[in-house]
């Protein structure tokens, strides 16, 4: 069976599934909305948006599962958006993970997380800026991401994160955020970050950025995404970018910021599973 699941990962990667030919010459972005779940239109009309956009979906809101379906049915990528303890007190919502919980309190919260959203694969943070800076929580965290097994997307939102460290050194794939881009909501300040994106992208090969369900971004994306082609930019999900790297697809010098380690064949297949490319058994 290993040896099949080994030929069979050569064949993908022979044959990239979700990946075109063009695209791979191409610069490739992806884009991520976050803190879907209280709001059932603006989710509806973000999971509208045209091509591989992801959705990170809070846990535990009245809408996080319904959205969550939606988003998979429509061929889209669902992530978990696992609330955080943040520097600035902000309240981080329910079932949120926060520096004082001892680690049974800390697993029972993520599992709750977990199991709330419906066909994730991957996880990132929302808010974070101080639980992400914490080495034993990320640790507490990726071992639970490992058995699973989900990748995880480092939102960034504190310069000191140890996330994607602590992620790498338990074999979590894990992506960085790159550009935020409607911190400022004014449709010129989307636009600038979105060229910032761009270029990013162009630079390193690949740039992810982080966007929220709100008016102004919606109605950005909704112009610009068809025009992506033409302008000679792929746009792909995490699990998409993950690959893309693994496969050698992005030049080494250009994913130094795509932070993927998966040692093994047997893992990669686990992965391959998990993220819906293909159906392995690899046991």
């Amino acid at each position: 069976m290993r040896a099949y699941c080994y030929f069979l990962f050569l064949l993908l990667a022979l044959t990239p599934v979700g990946v075109s030919a063009d695209s791979v010459k191409q610069a490739a972005i992806t884009i991520i909305i976050d803190d879907l779940g209280n709001n059932l239109p603006a989710g509806m009309r973000a999971i509208r948006l045209p091509g591989p956009i992801t959705y990170a979906i809070l846990p535990h809101g009245p809408y996080s599962a319904q959205l969550a379906t939606a988003a998979h049915n429509s061929g889209k990528e669902v992530m978990l958006h696992m609330p955080m303890d943040n520097n600035q007190g902000h309240p981080i919502g329910p079932g949120g993970l926060t520096v004082n919980l001892d680690h049974n309190s800390f697993e029972h919260r993520v599992n709750r997380a977990i199991n709330s959203v419906p066909y994730i694969k991957g996880v990132n943070n929302h808010m974070g800026s101080r639980l992400t800076r914490d080495p034993v929580k990320m640790n507490w965290l990726m071992a639970m991401l490992k058995k699973y097994p989900l990748y995880f997307v480092d939102s960034r939102t504190s310069s000191d994160s140890v996330a994607g460290y602590i992620a790498n050194g338990n074999n979590i794939p894990n992506l960085d955020r790159d550009v935020f881009l409607d911190h400022d909501t004014d449709p010129e300040a989307i636009a600038f970050q979105f060229k910032r994106l761009l270029e990013l992208a162009r630079k390193q090969g690949a740039a992810v950025a982080i966007g929220h369900p709100y008016p102004s971004t919606l109605g950005y994306l909704e112009n610009v995404l068809p025009k992506l082609d033409a302008m000679g930019i792929s746009l792909v999900s995490p699990s998409g970018l993950l690959l893309m790297k693994n496969r050698k697809l992005i030049p080494d010098r250009l994913a130094s910021k795509i932070t993927a380690s998966v040692p093994t064949i047997v893992e990669q297949c686990r992965i391959i599973e998990q993220v819906d490319v293909t159906r392995v058994n690899c046991s």
